[in-house]
């Protein structure tokens, strides 16, 4: 009886216990999260290289002529497929509903809505996906969306055409060979402008057609390649297209038929640099007319002119007799008027940025801008007539500011900024009552959402939303401000990125980063950069600073003047000033310091590896520059450092003297710091050798040292993969030397 009662305790047992299993499974599977896992699922994410190009990017943006709607563009990339797709969206005003009303395009900008009040057509520039995949969906296309495709076209090139917002239905305006780049609209409707390149120079195929396997060029002149393309013997050209009643364009003509200029100037120019007036009857555009290569490199003189809307017209100069840089021509709305930008100094292509009023009735013209110790960017006109817009760097921020037009009053009377804090604002439109600014706003945190701004007060209403959901999962760092004594009693403005989980009140110490800006003269302000990303930085667990240092714009032109000739003097003093600063704070630990930066922030990082004195413990230099004497004889746009250097080296003894004196090889005896060198072959500003030259003295020297080549990219990283690669490289260089204490 013992023996079957142990037996039935034992089977009971057994039962209960496999039935406690079987709710606890239950229980694990149906039960909420304890208050410990509820705090795991809501810890937030931090930003990294991969998530960093899983942010849409906001690119062109048109407001309808009613100002009911608004299209826009949104660029997403793809990184398995190392390319991106444009989407375009239309946002009603009235309801606040953002749709997609055009999906996946391999190209897509230029957005212009038609002039008329109740217009449903919006005009664009862009490219087909050519994938399986679009493929499928021209199968499924209905006969209608079939026959509005034209016959001629060419998918392999960008090419006009324009959306009806009544049905989404798109239609091919264009036909060129090669593509179209800057499409414009005319303002009534009637023809559009773009620009397309046209061959005008023999290559050796030409000149020796019985060699055509001969793999050469012959080269009589500088700017054979430039920034990071070679010469292609053509010239980007103003065309000209007559819209029929479909909307479509029939033939065009060149309207700079014979010249060998290139509209827009490269390699940065766009449609801002020419304007079609308000009746079409004239075009203003920019050109730089220097056939001679080798003059063309030494000279910043590019010009202004206008031209009739026919065939045949011959261009007339409307800014004679000045040197330097003019360029983007904005027409008035009621026709009186053109201004431009316009630099004054020759061959200086940072010098400050004026706004010229041409009047084209007494071809009398201005500067509207005259006693402003500032940069205007981007003119947009008032409806009236009667102000102007533009944007402007201040104190390590980007505003936008109002001008009246009146040349017998000093600008500073009537100069109002509309914008404020610490963001990079970039105006985009202006409603034509006044009432409203449409602008893009970025920070260091953020990038570009479409606001519209009340001029009244400054402030500002997202209309886009393209990041938030990204956002909101996201762990921020912080920012602080500060300003910096330099050596010579100066304040150096100063931006310090906190990393995330900083808190000044505890002991904990992170690893420092001092990033040296390139430029020379770019502001370090509150944009948002996909390379060089404060946030990201300090997501990974570095406190970042980030100083507005000698040379910059923001803080007046004899601020931003003192960098040329003295690249090795007190713009590199500022840089250990604010670095001795920030690294003195007791979050900072000090056997943890590194330097970065790209281009003039290169040429700083090898300057600092002769001179920094125990400072840091790893160096990172980006498209740096080494050597000044290999640097004059391989770069291409010479009036940069005839400006910025003083000349050729050559030239006198003096000169000679301060190559010497400024270039990081001459002090290469006194490197000993680890150095990550980055450089891409297609870099012709600051060409790859200079990168090499630094790579083989470290290695020499058995300094641990690393290569990171980019052989298809130039002075930037531009594919989506590569740019993931830039950035897992550089912060194993940084962990290697510098670790952080961030998981």
């Amino acid at each position: 009886m013992t023996t079957n009662f142990t037996s039935i305790a034992r089977t009971i047992f057994l039962t209960i216990v496999v039935l406690i299993f079987n709710r606890c499974v239950i229980a694990q599977e149906t039960l909420p999260p304890t208050p410990q896992e509820n705090q795991q699922t809501k810890m937030k994410k931090r930003m990294t290289p991969e998530l960093l190009w899983q942010l849409g990017r906001l690119g062109d943006v048109a407001v309808s002529p009613d100002g009911s709607r608004i299209a826009y563009t949104v660029v997403n990339y793809r990184l398995e497929e190392n390319s991106g797709l444009t989407d375009l969206h239309l946002i009603d005003m009235a309801s606040g509903s953002d749709t997609i009303v055009l999906q996946g395009w391999a190209s897509l900008g230029a957005l212009q809505w038609h002039p008329s009040e109740t217009s449903q057509r919006i005009y664009f520039e862009g490219q087909q996906e050519t994938t399986e995949d679009q493929a499928e969906k021209e199968s499924n296309a209905t006969s209608e969306q079939v026959e509005n495709k034209r016959d001629d076209a060419n998918t392999d090139s960008p090419q006009a055409w324009y959306l009806n917002v009544e049905d989404n239905s798109t239609v091919e305006v264009t036909s060129i060979k090669d593509g179209i780049s800057n499409l414009k609209l005319f303002p009534d409707g009637t023809g559009i402008a773009f620009t397309t390149r046209v061959k005008m120079k023999q290559e050796v195929v030409d000149l020796y057609p019985d060699l055509p396997k001969a793999d050469a060029r012959i080269i009589d002149s500088l700017m054979y390649r430039h920034w990071n393309r070679w010469d292609d013997f053509k010239f980007s050209h103003l065309h000209i297209g007559e819209l029929n009643e479909d909307g479509c364009c029939g033939s065009t003509f060149d309207l700079m038929e014979g010249i060998e200029a290139d509209c827009p100037v490269g390699p940065f120019g766009g449609s801002e640099q020419f304007a079609v007036s308000p009746d079409g009857s004239e075009i203003a555009f920019t050109m730089k007319n220097i056939t001679d290569g080798t003059k063309w490199a030494q000279s910043t003189d590019s010009n202004v002119y206008v031209i009739a809307v026919q065939a045949g017209a011959k261009p007339k100069i409307i800014s004679d007799t000045m040197a330097g840089y003019d360029r983007n021509p904005v027409y008035s709305p009621d026709g009186k008027s053109i201004a431009f930008s316009s630099m004054e100094r020759a061959g200086f292509e940072s010098d400050r940025s004026r706004v010229m009023i041409y009047d084209r009735a007494t071809e009398k013209k201005h500067e509207a801008t005259q006693g402003l110790d500032q940069n205007a960017h981007h003119v947009i006109w008032s409806a009236d007539s009667k102000s102007i817009f533009f944007n402007s760097e201040t104190g390590g921020t980007q505003q936008i500011y109002k001008l009246a037009i009146d040349q017998n009053s000093p600008a500073a009377d009537s100069l109002r900024a509309l914008t404020s804090g610490r963001f990079h604002w970039s105006i985009v439109d202006v409603a034509g009552d006044g009432s409203k600014i449409f602008a893009k706003r970025a920070d260091m945190l953020r990038p570009n959402e479409l606001f519209a701004v009340d001029p009244a007060d400054g402030t500002g209403s997202a209309l886009t939303k393209i990041n938030d959901q990204i956002y909101q999962e996201l762990e921020l760092p912080t920012i602080e401000e500060r300003f910096v004594e330099a050596t010579d009693g100066k304040k150096i403005h100063t931006w310090v990125i906190h990393p995330i989980g900083f808190d000044a009140a505890q002991s904990k110490q992170w690893p420092m980063l001092l990033y040296c800006q390139g430029g020379p003269q770019a502001q370090v302000g509150q944009s948002f950069s996909w390379r060089w990303n404060f946030h990201l930085m300090a997501a990974q667990g570095y406190v970042i600073a980030a100083p507005n240092r000698r040379g910059l714009p923001g803080f007046g032109q004899q601020w931003n003047d003192q960098i040329s000739g003295d690249w090795g003097g007190q713009a590199m003093q500022d840089l250990l000033s604010v670095s001795d600063n920030v690294a003195a704070e007791p979050y900072v630990d000090q056997d943890k310091v590194a330097a970065i930066g790209a281009s003039f922030g290169g040429y700083s990082i090898y300057w600092l590896m002769g001179h920094h004195e125990d400072r840091f413990h790893a160096m990172i230099a980006h498209c740096g520059v080494f050597n000044l004497e290999s640097m004059y004889g391989s770069t291409e746009e010479l009036f940069f450092v005839n400006w910025d250097l003083g000349g050729p080296y050559w030239d006198n003894p003096t000169l000679k003297d301060k190559y010497q004196k400024f270039s990081p090889h001459q002090f290469v005896k006194d490197w000993d710091t680890p150095l990550l060198v980055i450089h891409g072959e297609k870099d012709f500003r600051v060409p790859v050798t200079q990168g090499m030259e630094a790579f083989t003295v470290a290695q020499v020297k058995d300094i641990p040292s690393r290569f990171l080549y980019f052989p298809e990219e130039g002075h930037w990283v531009m594919s989506p993969q590569n740019s993931v690669l830039w950035h897992r490289v550089f912060f194993d260089w940084l962990n290697r030397f510098c670790p952080s204490p961030a998981p």
